[in-house]
């Protein structure tokens, strides 16, 4: 017998190879690569209009877009975050020279709580990055309102909330500076790429010359840059995807219905956002009782040539270029926290087949909870 195929935490969408080399040529006419393209500009115009946003810049990767927004909002001190979230949320923080300090999550949607932030709110605090956790919008009216008392900037790490709608409107407008991952794992991608959006004009003026070395024309600089460009190759995959977004959102949809079907009556607790939210299925995360069930699933699922992924295990206050306690509900979570696969074009057959290796010899009654 023939051994499974495997099936990984997601699939990369990638469109008709015709529709990518149509915009190569279009490349190799130009014979401009890189350096702010048209075909860059046609990306930032047309994802404006998709999220529906003011500003929108395209740079190399999530993590520099959070390195850039960091650097644009002229932060120093002590930056209040989430310890569930991917490693660039912290990293960045360090990188940059300020210090992160960690609140906890909670525990419906995993996202940082806003009644835990004014209590770390001191002296040295100048803004507050939290994450919209698996593209579930964070509190985001309970902690503007933290952010104004007190005078602090926001960034929103939304890496997984490209498309993601609260309340009628792009979550990208809340806070100052949101970011975006491009990165091949997500839903929308350029292959790797990021960007960052505001509303601020004069934040915005900042973000664009900041990407470009600090660039204003060849000679002169407007002040301290980086080199944070996208390429004409990786805009092209970017108008290549667009297209495809409503057909990737709804597989996507199809496939989290399936598994909320399947493992109904499975002892799980899955996450769900806000009310209010029109969310992109970014992820399918599961809480098991315990990190020992989850690691018991984790070898069945292997052994079936399934691979999921603990994200975010384990927790950012554990990096030791940190300090701090680790939050209580932030590390009990991480440690009980499995996303299943899950991608557009995912097989039904593969969705059973993962559905039944996670419920493989669960007990019986006190199905999932939902939410």
């Amino acid at each position: 017998m023939s051994e499974p195929e495997p099936v990984y935490v997601t699939k990369t969408f990638l469109p008709p190879l015709e529709e990518y080399v149509r915009y190569l040529e279009g490349i190799w006419e130009r014979n401009q690569l890189t350096n702010n393209g048209p075909l860059v500009r046609e990306l930032e115009d047309r994802l404006k209009d998709y999220l529906g946003v003011k500003h929108l810049f395209c740079v190399s990767n999530g993590t520099i877009a959070l390195q850039i927004a960091i650097k644009a909002l002229g932060l120093t001190g002590e930056i209040i975050t989430t310890p569930f979230s991917y490693v660039a949320t912290t990293s960045s923080i360090v990188w940059e020279g300020c210090t992160p300090v960690f609140v906890d999550i909670l525990p419906e949607d995993l996202c940082i709580d806003p009644d835990l932030i004014e209590a770390a709110v001191t002296e040295w605090t100048t803004a507050i990055l939290a994450t919209h956790v698996y593209g579930f919008p964070c509190d985001v009216d309970t902690i503007g309102a933290v952010a104004r008392k007190h005078g602090l900037k926001v960034i929103y790490d939304s890496a997984h909330a490209f498309g993601v709608r609260y309340r009628g409107e792009s979550v990208l407008r809340h806070g100052d500076i949101a970011t975006l991952s491009f990165h091949a794992t997500k839903l929308f991608h350029t292959a790797e790429g990021g960007a960052l959006v505001t509303d601020d004009d004069d934040l915005a003026h900042r973000i664009e010359y900041m990407r470009n070395f600090g660039h204003r024309g060849q000679e002169e600089f407007w002040g301290l840059g980086i080199n944070g460009k996208v390429s004409e190759f990786h805009a092209a995959m970017g108008l290549c995807m667009l297209p495809h977004m409503s057909g990737i959102t709804a597989g996507r949809r199809a496939v989290c219905e399936e598994y909320d079907r399947l493992l109904l009556r499975a002892p799980l607790r899955v996450p769900k956002p806000r009310a209010g939210t029109d969310w992109n299925y970014a992820y399918y995360p599961v809480l098991f009782p315990t990190e020992e069930d989850l690691l018991e699933v984790r070898d069945r699922l292997a052994g079936a040539s399934i691979f999921p992924r603990r994200y975010f295990y384990p927790t950012l206050d554990t990096l030791d270029y940190v300090s701090g306690d680790a939050p209580p509900c932030a590390a009990d979570c991480a440690r009980r926290v499995l996303c299943l696969p899950l991608s557009a074009e995912m097989p039904e057959a593969d969705v059973r087949r993962v559905a039944g290796a996670v419920s493989s010899g669960s007990p019986t009654g006190g199905g999932a909870e939902r939410g």
